[in-house]
C-alpha cells in the first residue's frame, strides 16, 4: 500500500511538475521557435512602433558574430556567438580537410572562441560570458552565415547549447557547465556554408539534427547527463533544419524536414513512425504542429508545403494520403507561423507574403508585397493580434493578422539583423549584428 502511494505522489508530483513548466513557459520564449514552437508568442504584447530612439527600453553591445535567436527565461536573456581571437593556428594546429567534400569557403586560420552570453531582462547588463569552446574551425563559412547559427533552448531548469562540430553543452542559469560532448563528430555542410545546430529538448531527450554531406543523423541525449539514448541515421544531406516534437495520442513524435523525406520518430525509441516526400532540396523551415497534422515547408530550387497526419503510418512517398500539398511562394530560410488556422510565410527569402488555411491548403492571401522591406532570414512571429517580419536591413513590419495586407506600423534600426524576433510579456527582442535590443513602450 505504502509503494502505491509513493508511487501516486509521485506521478501527482512529476504532472504538477510538466503543467507548472508549460504555463511558465507560454510566459518565457525557451527556444527559437517560441513557447509553442510555432512563432507565437500567446502571452505578449509588444510594442507596435520603434526606431533608434523611440521606445528602446536599452540595447547592449554584442561581442564577435552570431545569427542565433536569443532564448528567455524569467528575468535572463541567453544569446549566442563566436569570436575571432587574434591567435593564429600554428601549421600543426590547423585542421586537416576531408577530400571527399567539394568545399566553396575558406577555413580560417585563427582559433575562435564559441561563447554564451547571459544578461539581465531589465536592464541589458551583462550577467555573464562562458567560453564553451575554443578552436579552429575545419570549414568557413557562407558569408551571410556564421559560427553561432544554432539557438539555444531551455527546459527552464538547465540552458542546452550546440555549436555543431565545436561543441555541445549543458549549463545552469548562472554559466556552470553540468556536462558536455565534444565527440558527436566533425560536421560537413554543403560546399562549406556553416553549420546550425539547434538544440530541443522535451520529456527529458535532447534532439540534436546533425545533417550533412554524409553521415547525417538524427543524436538523441539524455538531457540530465547529455549520454547518448538513440542514434538514427538519416538518408539526408545538409538541410540546417530543427526538428519538433509533438505528443500525439500518448507518443511522442520528433518530426524533422528533409530533402528525401519528412520524417517522424517515436521519440522514446528513435524509430520510424512514419515518412513522407516532397520537399525541395536544402529545407531550412522547421515542422509545425497544427491540430492533429504536422505543416512542412521548404523553398530553395522550388516550392512546397504539406500538411501530413501525425496518424500516419510508414512511408507515404510523394503521392501518400497527406491533408494537402501547395507548391508555390514558400520560404528558403525563413519558417512559417501559424495565426489561429491561418498560415504565413514569405517566398524563398523575399518580402512576399502568402496567407494559407492551415486545415485546408487554401489560399487566403496570395503573394502580396510587404511594404519597405526586402530580404529575410529571420521566422516571422505572431503576438496579440499580429504578425512581425524582421528583414536583414533591420526593418520590421507589423501587420494586423486577417484576410487582408493590413499593415500597423514599419520599424526601422540601423543595424542588422538575421535572428527572428522574440516576444515576451509587454517587451520585443531583437539580436542584430552589432547590438542586443529591448524594445518597449516607453
Amino acid at each position: 500500500m505504502r509503494c502505491v502511494f509513493t508511487l501516486s505522489l509521485a506521478l501527482c508530483a512529476a504532472t504538477s511538475s510538466a503543467a507548472d513548466f508549460d504555463i511558465e513557459k507560454a510566459n518565457n520564449w525557451p527556444n527559437w521557435r517560441g513557447p509553442n514552437a510555432d512563432g507565437s508568442a500567446p502571452k505578449a504584447d509588444p510594442p507596435t512602433k520603434w526606431d533608434a530612439k523611440t521606445n528602446i527600453a536599452w540595447k547592449t553591445e554584442l561581442s564577435g558574430k552570431g545569427s542565433a535567436t536569443p532564448i528567455v527565461w524569467g528575468d535572463r536573456i541567453f544569446v549566442l556567438t563566436a569570436i575571432k581571437t587574434d591567435r593564429k593556428a600554428k601549421p600543426e594546429e590547423m585542421p586537416k580537410p576531408d577530400p571527399r567534400f567539394d568545399v566553396k569557403t575558406d577555413p580560417p586560420t585563427h582559433f575562435h572562441k564559441f561563447v554564451v552570453l547571459c544578461f539581465d531582462r531589465t536592464s541589458g547588463k551583462k550577467l555573464w560570458e562562458k567560453v564553451v569552446s575554443e578552436m579552429v574551425p575545419h570549414e568557413g563559412h557562407h558569408a551571410s552565415h556564421s559560427y553561432a547559427a544554432g539557438s539555444p533552448t531551455t527546459d527552464g531548469k538547465f540552458l542546452y547549447v550546440s555549436f555543431g562540430s565545436f561543441g555541445t553543452v549543458c549549463l545552469d542559469f548562472d554559466g556552470n557547465v553540468k556536462w558536455e560532448r565534444t565527440d558527436l563528430g566533425r560536421m560537413h555542410t554543403r560546399l562549406g556554408w556553416g553549420e546550425a545546430v539547434t538544440p530541443v529538448v522535451a520529456g527529458g531527450y535532447l534532439l540534436l539534427n546533425h545533417d550533412q554531406e554524409a553521415d547525417s543523423k538524427l543524436i538523441c541525449l539524455d538531457a540530465a547527463t547529455g549520454k547518448t539514448k538513440w542514434t538514427a541515421k538519416r538518408d539526408e544531406k545538409t538541410t540546417w533544419a530543427t526538428p519538433v516534437v509533438i505528443d500525439h495520442g500518448g507518443k511522442m513524435q520528433a518530426v524533422t524536414n528533409g530533402t528525401t523525406r519528412v520524417r517522424s520518430y517515436d521519440l522514446a525509441t528513435g524509430e520510424m513512425v512514419w515518412q513522407c516526400a516532397g520537399m525541395t532540396v536544402n529545407p531550412i523551415p522547421s515542422p509545425l504542429r497544427f491540430g492533429d497534422s504536422v505543416i512542412c515547408v521548404s523553398g530553395y530550387r522550388g516550392a512546397a508545403a504539406m500538411s501530413v497526419p501525425l496518424s500516419s503510418t510508414g512511408d507515404l512517398g510523394d503521392k501518400g494520403k497527406v491533408n494537402w500539398r501547395y507548391a508555390s511562394g514558400t520560404p528558403y530560410v525563413p519558417s512559417p507561423v501559424l495565426v489561429g488556422d491561418s498560415l504565413y510565410f514569405t517566398s524563398t527569402n523575399e518580402s512576399v507574403l502568402t496567407v494559407l488555411n492551415a486545415k485546408t491548403g487554401k489560399v487566403i492571401i496570395d503573394k502580396e508585397r510587404l511594404p519597405q522591406v526586402k530580404n529575410f532570414y529571420a521566422s516571422p512571429i505572431t503576438a496579440a493580434g499580429r504578425v512581425y517580419f524582421t528583414d536583414r536591413s533591420g526593418t520590421t513590419v507589423v501587420l494586423k493578422a486577417g484576410a487582408t495586407l493590413d499593415v500597423v506600423s514599419v520599424n526601422k534600426l540601423d543595424d542588422p539583423i538575421d535572428a527572428s524576433p522574440v516576444a515576451v510579456g509587454k517587451q520585443l527582442f531583437l539580436r542584430g549584428e552589432k547590438y542586443l535590443y529591448c524594445i518597449e513602450t516607453r
